[in-house]
């Protein structure tokens, strides 16, 4: 008998003990359920915010990433408070936990400061053409912790920013205008100026290729098999692969037509009778 009124002891401080936190429970229920929608409702007007201004597109997505994040770590603090749990427990328990996941996350950390540094000073933005980490594309999106690529053969590379603020980042849209470098070799037997006067006139044809700074197109090697030209000139950055690949077409079709060899690797015998 006395166990069983030892059980109904502890059923009935269970009982008045549930009555007494429900009204904290249902209440951080509705926070919760209020705090998700009003957070949904802002990020959704931030986002319309941002599309009707003209900002930088890296800065927008990481205010947006950054704005979401700040919002439900405040919704965390709001429930956690409405359960009973004291503002110096909870700082306290906060203060533990931040440092024991500022050493966890110490790498996480390093791409935040390093996405803010993107963000300050600006080596690239949204569009640009960049080569970083051993990948070349397209910035798609700037995060709070990392940066998306779009490679030429349409794959997302997704780099951290820690290591893109500390290291080398090629910018190939950083000037308006590009140079291109072609090397092409001629036979020794064939004719200099008639190969670099073909070269100069394709430039001229071609008006994705700028006329100033000009064209120009020296001998940059006497090689073992071949006299080796170097041609040099601007484009835009949009117009650069078109006038890439159109000078290579035409000068194979202008130096067969001028007969002008283009030597390749090739294996010589002679024979004594």
């Amino acid at each position: 008998m006395k166990e069983l009124s030892n059980y109904q002891d502890y059923w009935t401080k269970a009982i008045a003990y549930a009555l007494e936190i429900a009204p904290n429970i249902i209440s951080a229920l509705i926070i919760l359920i209020v705090g998700s929608w009003v957070i949904k409702f802002i990020n959704r007007f931030v986002r319309k915010f941002f599309e009707k201004k003209d900002y930088d597109l890296a800065l927008e997505s990481f205010l947006q990433s950054f704005i979401s994040i700040a919002l439900n770590l405040l919704l965390f603090v709001l429930v956690i408070t409405q359960l009973g749990v004291k503002s110096s427990s909870l700082v306290a328990m906060v203060g533990a936990a931040g440092l024991a996941v500022g050493l966890a996350l110490q790498g996480s950390l390093a791409n935040f400061a390093g996405g803010v540094l993107i963000l300050l000073f600006k080596p690239f933005k949204v569009g640009d053409w960049i080569s970083a980490q051993g990948v070349d594309g397209s910035v798609k999106e700037i995060t709070i912790f990392t940066t998306k690529i779009n490679t030429f053969g349409n794959q997302v590379a997704i780099i951290p920013n820690g290591q893109l603020s500390n290291n080398t980042i090629v910018n190939y849209n950083g000037e308006a205008t590009r140079r291109d470098k072609i090397d092409v070799g001629i036979g020794y037997s064939s004719n200099i100026k008639k190969a670099k006067d073909i070269l100069l006139k394709i430039c001229e044809a071609n008006e994705k290729i700028l006329k100033e700074p000009v064209p120009e197109v020296y001998v940059g090697e006497l090689a073992d098999s071949s006299v080796n030209l170097t041609l040099r000139f601007y484009a835009k950055n949009e117009d650069f692969w078109a006038a890439h690949f159109h000078v290579l077409e035409e000068l194979k079709l202008q130096f067969d037509a001028a007969d002008i060899e283009i030597p390749f690797p090739q294996t010589v015998m002679h024979t004594k009778k």
